[in-house]
């Protein structure tokens, strides 16, 4: 089955290609994705799927069920676009001003239909159920969260997870994977400083809050060199401050705010304390104050050894031991990491990258584009892994 499978695959090339840019062509921002849910919908409805609209705001969820009784296995795929204008001169560019999927969303959902055509044909070869789950928000909006609150692993009750991102700095015809952390945590906080105005020229008379901030800015990097192991990664930054009233006067307020990053769950945990107490001594150091606001946002992406082996195991097949690296954690997030909370699971990286192509440029760029073979890679390689799951491969 699975030699024929490779075959089927290859087949529906063309049909993942005018998906993939059907999406793009008609890109929509978080929780903005009407048309896109539309598509997805009417796909999945046309394959005889249970079909659920509205999950998680925009979201998408469709059920296949198999041959017989069994565990429920989810594969996800993110749906929003980004608030880029695309440079790309492309027949298929977007038509929207100013919003362009240049994060490879518009891959995924290709991915993940022709996947659930797959696999709706060979419904009979395995037992349990198959999960799509087509999630809006991925783009800091935890659009995953949300799917869970309103009962995206329920019903049937989801026992493992899949998802996949494209990377336009992997070589297409490789995957990239590791067991464990994955993708660090992305958590954000706000710092006001509160000081006492003066004038300039008196300023024994105030306490000066952009004095103040610069010092707290400085000490908070303590944290990373001097409070936690040069072996584990921690990211403390602030990426905006705003304050101050006039040139000749002492800022009475300063407002800061930043981004958190580390692949240590319990290392993040003990940050906000951290941070609060540097934060308090140097506003009474100042006879001010330093108040901080702490928000916990995506947790780290940890993959489970036994379903990313057997993830690994479906990409040998499809591309050869040689082709299947094992890549470093990075400081990047992905609110997939909500459902691996909940369940085992892997998020895998699907090489997309070609120069030749003009398929080579970060994510997120306003001429972000990939490698469309990759399309049928990662859906094979969705294809196998779920089959060899419902089959029982991971105990």
């Amino acid at each position: 089955m699975k030699d024929a499978l490779r075959e089927e695959i290859a087949e529906l090339q063309g049909q993942a290609v005018r998906l993939r840019r059907d999406f793009h062509r008609h890109p929509e921002l978080a929780f903005e994705e009407k048309r896109t849910a539309r598509v997805i919908s009417d796909y999945l409805h046309g394959l005889g799927l249970d079909v659920k609209e509205g999950v998680g705001r925009t979201g998408v969820v469709g059920v296949l069920s198999g041959n017989g009784p069994g565990r429920t296995i989810l594969l996800r795929a993110d749906m929003d676009a980004l608030p880029v204008q695309e440079k790309n001169e492309v027949d298929y560019r977007s038509e929207k001003p100013g919003v362009m999927h240049a994060c490879g969303h518009d891959g995924h959902m290709a991915i993940l239909l022709v996947a659930a055509r797959v696999l709706k044909e060979h419904r009979g070869d395995f037992p349990g159920n198959v999960k799509f789950v087509f999630q809006a928000g991925e783009e800091g909006y935890a659009g995953a969260r949300l799917q869970i609150e309103e009962g995206a692993l329920e019903d049937p009750e989801v026992h493992a997870a899949l998802a996949l991102h494209l990377r336009s700095d992997l070589p297409c015809g490789t995957v990239g994977m590791r067991v464990g952390p994955l993708m660090a945590c992305m958590d954000s906080f706000r710092i006001v400083a509160r000081g006492k105005g003066a004038h300039a020229a008196l300023p024994e008379g105030g306490v000066d809050a952009i004095l103040m901030s610069a010092h707290a800015i400085q000490s908070l990097q303590s944290l990373v060199s001097r409070e936690v192991s040069p072996l584990t990664p921690l990211v403390v930054h602030v990426g905006r401050i705003s304050g101050g009233e006039a040139f000749n006067i002492v800022a009475e307020t300063v407002e800061m705010k930043g981004t958190v990053r580390t692949l240590d769950t319990a290392l993040r945990k003990e940050v906000p304390d951290r941070m609060r107490r540097i934060l308090q001594g140097i506003g009474s150091s100042f006879r001010g104050e330093l108040e901080l606001e702490y928000d916990f946002g995506y947790p780290v992406v940890e993959n489970a050894p036994a379903v990313t082996e057997l993830v690994r195991g479906a990409a040998v097949a499809v591309l050869g031991r040689d082709k299947v690296l094992e890549v470093p954690a990075g400081m990047m997030s992905d609110d997939m990491a909500f459902f691996l909370q909940k369940v085992p699971g892997c998020y895998f990286f699907v090489g997309a990258g070609n120069p030749g192509k003009g398929a080579d440029q970060p994510h997120h760029n306003s001429r972000f584009n990939f490698d469309e073979a990759a399309l049928t890679i990662g859906a094979e390689i969705m294809v196998r892994s779920t089959i060899d799951y419902l089959r029982g491969a991971v105990a």
